[in-house]
């Protein structure tokens, strides 16, 4: 699914912000990325939705060398992951179901397909009668709500999130992650970097832990 071998990564002419990093993302599977802030953890999810290109080493996203791969092909495979930034990037002139719908609609998907998707997945997390609501209009745990929302809506192969809960309540936190591990029993490989020793504790799976930009520690969850 993802493979990083030996990934570096500077700006311009100062220190590498990510130092030999490798590591495999399995079809499928469920994992946790942690590390103090400024470790590098928001660097290494733009690498992965190819937001920046590495210094060095070698990216391989859903079988692609992303160093040989054409700049043509990109959009394809971004269309294949879905994302959840801390900023949300919600558009203020759509309202909370349209900023939802907007990845079926640009894959072509006519509305009287999804609609019924999308409201159903706003009322999961707790947004049902938000539907026509605009950004501005939202709270920021509202907001990150509809944005999570969107990422998941047409069940990407690869989900990455950066601190998806961090602007929810402990009793939303909890729907999301059972939410993010419902995708992932359906087969999306789920990516999570995120603070909340307590949701690593729950989530029960594989943590990579980041420290001044060296993956540094693998850890399996216990049986």
């Amino acid at each position: 699914m993802l493979r990083f071998e030996n990934v570096g990564l500077r700006y311009g002419s100062g220190p590498e912000v990510l130092r030999d990093v490798s590591f495999t993302l399995e079809p499928a599977s469920f994992t946790f990325l942690t590390g103090a802030s400024g470790a590098g953890k928001t660097t290494l999810l733009r690498l992965m939705i190819l937001a920046n290109p590495p210094t060095r080493g070698l990216i391989t996203l859903f079988g692609h060398d992303l160093a040989t791969s054409p700049r043509s092909a990109f959009p394809a495979i971004r269309r294949r992951i879905g994302v959840v930034f801390q900023d949300f990037r919600l558009l203020d002139h759509l309202s909370a179901f349209d900023n939802v719908a907007l990845p079926l609609r640009l894959a072509g998907h006519k509305a009287s397909a999804y609609a019924h998707d999308v409201e159903e997945l706003l009322g999961w997390v707790g947004l049902g009668d938000r539907l026509d609501a605009r950004p501005a209009t939202l709270s920021g745990g509202e907001q990150q709500r509809v944005a999570i929302a969107r990422a998941v809506v047409g069940r990407p192969d690869l989900l990455v999130a950066d601190e998806p809960t961090g602007n929810v309540d402990a009793e939303i936190g909890q729907r999301l992650i059972r939410l993010f591990g419902e995708l992932n029993r359906l087969g999306t490989t789920v990516l999570i970097a995120t603070h909340d020793r307590s949701l690593i504790e729950r989530g029960r799976a594989r943590e990579m832990r980041l420290v001044d930009g060296r993956l540094v520690e693998m850890r399996t969850p216990k049986s």
